[in-house]
């Protein structure tokens, strides 16, 4: 099966389950963000195996802190997040197999719960916004798929200025520019005339979604380049791994969400 072919197959059996449950919200996309993100957790500690991290925290303290944003918002999502750290240095000491650095061991699985659950958990706050949650998702979706595929073909076109050649070769500030004006027009037309964002607001929201997604994208590659994996798993065959398709999201969820919260404060005041 070639990759484009697998790549479609991926899309089709995947993207309607995932659409419908961002539609409808609550438990049903809470659900799916569980699922994925002990997916891309899993992959990330896979790639770590080497500083030995300590799995059964990191999933428990991702269910924690998803489940917690689900029923309490932001508050609880932190919540989540901080029992991870008591969650792992119980195990350590419980454990008898001894890792080559108890801080790497426990710092990567923090580091796996922050950057996996807390970009998820900021997408489910951000699908919770009263009356705009909706919009304003589907909004960051659309504008991070627009930025990657825009600035991949741009990139390809035209792109001869390299972004982080230390990091990811493929990426040129030529695809940068031709991505972010694409997530700028997403927002700009997703948020027009919608009683939400204004003209000025929703053009900051798309290029800081375009920028936190970028280094989203560059983070997940750094990551992989010092743990020597090309991608972070195969679950998704020619997509690679789930961790693979969800790394712009991660900084784009928390960018979006504070940038609304900024919004909003401004507004009322």
């Amino acid at each position: 099966m070639s990759p484009f072919i697998s790549r479609v197959l991926v899309a089709a059996l995947l993207l309607p389950p995932v659409l419908a449950a961002v539609w409808f919200g609550g438990w049903w996309l809470a659900s799916v963000a569980i699922v994925g993100g002990l997916l891309a957790l899993h992959e990330l500690y896979a790639m770590a195996r080497g500083l030995r991290p300590l799995v059964l925290a990191g999933f428990a303290g991702l269910v924690l802190a998803l489940v917690g944003t689900q029923l309490g918002g932001p508050v609880w999502l932190l919540g989540g997040l901080l029992a991870t750290i008591l969650l792992a240095f119980v195990l350590f000491g419980l454990s008898s197999a001894r890792p080559p650095s108890a801080v790497a061991a426990l710092a990567t699985t923090l580091l796996g719960v922050a950057w996996v659950g807390g970009g998820l958990g900021c997408l489910l706050l951000v699908r919770d916004f009263p009356e705009n949650g909706r919009l304003a998702i589907f909004t960051v979706l659309i504008a991070v798929f627009a930025d990657d595929t825009a600035a991949f073909l741009v990139g390809r076109a035209i792109g001869r200025h390299r972004m982080a050649p230390a990091i990811s070769p493929g990426k040129s500030w030529e695809g940068f520019v031709g991505g972010t004006t694409a997530a700028v027009l997403v927002a700009f037309f997703s948020l027009y005339e919608q009683d939400f964002l204004t003209t000025t607001e929703s053009l900051v929201f798309g290029a800081l979604i375009a920028v936190a997604a970028t280094i989203g994208d560059l983070f997940e590659s750094a990551a992989k380049r010092d743990f020597g994996a090309k991608d972070s798993g195969r679950l998704l065959l020619g997509h690679g791994g789930v961790l693979d398709r969800i790394d712009s999201l991660l900084f784009a969820g928390p960018a979006a969400y504070y940038m609304i919260l900024a919004f909003t404060t401004v507004a009322e005041r």
